[in-house]
């Protein structure tokens, strides 16, 4: 069991999300940045998809009741296991009774705290996430609070002595780069935009305002207009699709945005590029940069591979960490 000792709001259970409900007016939902998150479940021996906890806002004190192999990954936000520093995205053994803190982030916005097995809550539609707007998934479908106990599903997997650490494939593990540069592709409407705000949208630093949450981040810079009046009917939206309301300023739809939407769309950011924005904070800029579905394609492909040589050199220390016991 872990006992959540002090905690901000909005600390969910999260895993990689939920797919092939969108008909049905379910959105995604699942972590923000779940690269971050595979990340953390794959040096622990897990699923990549295993539930782990959402952090988006720090400090942040819980408890290990129980032995339990855990991982950090996200935000470098100067965690400690009874005192003693832990590196970003790394896997260690905390003992019964041990302490866990997260202070305010170095870098980054959202910590994740994976553990053995993953986090030990039901599955609704086939996913173990929080859908706050609805609330259901997770911990009955709410943010945990003070004195909440979780449990872990455990597994048998050893880890090295001293831990397990890993390096993202991205600029996930130092500084927030200013701007932080982000593929997209263009979008349905993007044509129907006047050149000097397509021009505007590619060469503009847009401001991530306060604004901004799980749903979609809210973004500030030079106005994005029309090149003429257009309606449309309300069609689908997913994680990335970047929608210009009448104000001009353009909003990223993320994890637990709406399903549907009728404003126009001027571009996509790629997936591989949403844990980026996820690690984001109010205040810092971003930076667009075209790019196609053939992009889109190869940075997926490069994180996958990432991804899977991660599994196969963690597997190989943790099965030589069985072997080192024996000895």
């Amino acid at each position: 069991m872990i006992e959540i000792l002090s905690t901000p709001t909005l600390v969910t259970v999260q895993d990689l999300g939920r797919s092939g409900f969108y008909r049905y007016g379910v959105c995604r939902s699942g972590a923000m940045d779940r690269l971050s998150l595979a990340i953390g479940n794959l040096l622990l021996g897990n699923d990549r998809n295993a539930a782990g906890l959402e952090i988006p806002i720090l400090p942040f004190r819980l408890r290990f009741d129980a032995d339990v192999n855990f991982a950090i990954t996200g935000a470098d936000c100067a965690a400690e296991l009874d005192g003693r520093p832990l590196p970003p995205y790394w896997a260690s053994r905390a003992d019964a009774g041990e302490i866990l803190t997260l202070a305010a982030p170095r870098a980054g916005c959202r910590a994740y705290i994976c553990v053995a097995g993953g986090v030990d809550v039901p599955e609704v539609l086939a996913s173990r996430s929080t859908q706050l707007r609805e609330g259901f998934g997770g911990l009955d479908g709410r943010a945990l609070v003070k004195g909440e106990r979780i449990k872990a599903v455990g597994n048998e997997i050893l880890l090295p002595k001293g831990g397990l650490g890993a390096v993202p494939p991205t600029a996930l593990s130092g500084p927030n780069p200013s701007p932080i540069i982000v593929r997209v592709i263009p979008a349905a409407e993007y044509d129907d935009y006047d050149e000097t705000s397509k021009a505007a949208f590619w060469t503009a630093e847009w401001k991530v305002t306060v604004q901004s949450n799980r749903a979609g981040y809210r973004l500030e810079g030079p106005e994005l207009n029309l090149g003429r009046p257009i309606e449309l009917r309300s069609h689908g939206v997913v994680p990335g699709v970047i929608q210009v309301p009448a104000g001009g300023q353009p909003i990223i739809q993320l994890a637990d945005a709406a399903t549907m939407g009728g404003y126009p769309k001027i571009g996509v950011v790629i997936d591989t590029d949403l844990s980026l924005i996820a690690q984001a904070r109010p205040g810092d800029s971003l930076r667009f940069v075209e790019t196609d579905l053939a992009g889109a394609g190869h940075a997926h492909e490069e994180t996958d591979a990432y991804l899977a040589a991660l599994e196969r050199d963690a597997g190989l220390q943790h099965r030589l960490a069985v072997t080192w016991r024996k000895q």
